[in-house]
């Protein structure tokens, strides 16, 4: 099983940029797990999280996932078998910032070695408002300011560059909890980074073939704040904030459509996991497209893999915008 897992100091490594092959010169004086009968149990709550985990891991360990690719971790409950898995695991992967919350409630009950990844990775996320639309007409003056806090976004891995870290991260984790496949662990994350900035590089092309008066964003939820950032989009309007929990009202829907009216962009989308009945009204109402490629906001969607998922997201915006865009494959430079 895995022996003196210290998170904390992988953690204080990583967030203070030692280099990754320094922190596996120091795990490999540390226990090791090659002498254990059976493959070390992970659990890995958010698919995104799960993903980057196999391609890092592989085979070393026993991996079990809790949120499937279709379902929404901001409503997600655990069942029976993700408990069980949770008590059984010698090592714990979660989002945090409020992605999961009914799973983020399971996990502070076992004092099995956990990892907030989205959090330690992304120290200083995008801050936004669980409800950022404006109803101070329509709420009392206090009521609408408490519902327009700031909470961190959790939707890190839109943006490549924080995937990246998030990579690094669990390499450095698995280097000290098992330095006898660190050879495998090195490898194994050179080439997913490598392809992740390969990745990050065919974004910011595809993004760019878009007219730029059309570089305005309009999706179900406030989903895609790291994805608008770092891709240089002028503009991102949403019916809800992070949370989807209650649905916008008459003025938010007329609001949101005079102002697609007057950009002029010839598209707005979707999500996977959310609803698409009130932004069908919207688009109507608007008179734009609303485009059949829903976009993968809370996780992998019908994608196979992150790779995928970003393609997928990168050339439904592109393409419904205005600009041109065929699916990523590796080795894109």
């Amino acid at each position: 099983m895995f022996k003196n897992i210290q998170v904390k100091y992988i953690l204080g490594l990583v967030i203070i940029g030692i280099a990754t092959s320094a922190v596996a010169s120091n795990f490999k004086t540390k226990s090791n797990l090659a002498q254990a009968e059976s493959k070390p149990k992970v659990v890995a709550s958010h698919n995104v999280i799960c993903d980057l985990v196999k391609t890092v891991a592989q085979d070393t360990i026993d991996l079990t996932c809790l949120i499937d690719a279709n379902q929404d971790p901001h409503s997600y409950n655990p069942t029976p078998s993700d408990s069980k898995a949770i008590e059984e695991a010698q090592l714990i992967f979660y989002g945090g910032y409020e992605l999961e919350p009914q799973v983020t409630k399971l996990l502070s009950a076992t004092k099995t070695p956990k990892i907030a990844l989205y959090e330690q990775a992304v120290t200083k996320p995008m801050m936004v408002a669980e409800d950022h639309h404006d109803e101070s007409a329509e709420k009392p003056a206090a009521e609408s300011a408490a519902s327009n806090e700031l909470e961190p976004d959790p939707h890190v891995w839109h943006n490549v560059a924080n995937t990246v870290k998030m990579v690094e991260l669990i390499q450095a984790i698995f280097l000290q909890a098992n330095p006898s496949a660190a050879d495998q662990y090195l490898v194994n994350s050179k080439n997913l980074t490598e392809q992740l900035w390969q990745l990050d590089a065919w974004i910011k092309d595809r993004i760019a073939t878009i007219p730029e008066q059309q570089k305005v964003l309009v999706t179900t939820h406030d989903s895609l704040n790291y994805y608008v950032k770092a891709y240089y989009l002028k503009d991102y309007q949403t019916l809800q904030g992070l949370s989807d929990k209650s649905s916008p009202t008459a003025s938010q829907v007329r609001k949101l459509s005079a102002e697609i009216k007057k950009t002029g962009i010839p598209t707005i989308f979707a999500e996977a996991t959310a609803s698409d009945r009130v932004i069908q009204n919207v688009a109507r109402a608007a008179d734009v497209k609303l485009s059949t490629e829903k976009i993968y906001a809370d996780g992998l969607g019908e994608a196979k893999n992150y790779f995928e998922m970003m393609s997928h997201n990168t050339c439904a915006i592109a393409n419904g915008l205005g600009g041109k865009c065929q699916p990523f494959s590796p080795d894109y430079r």
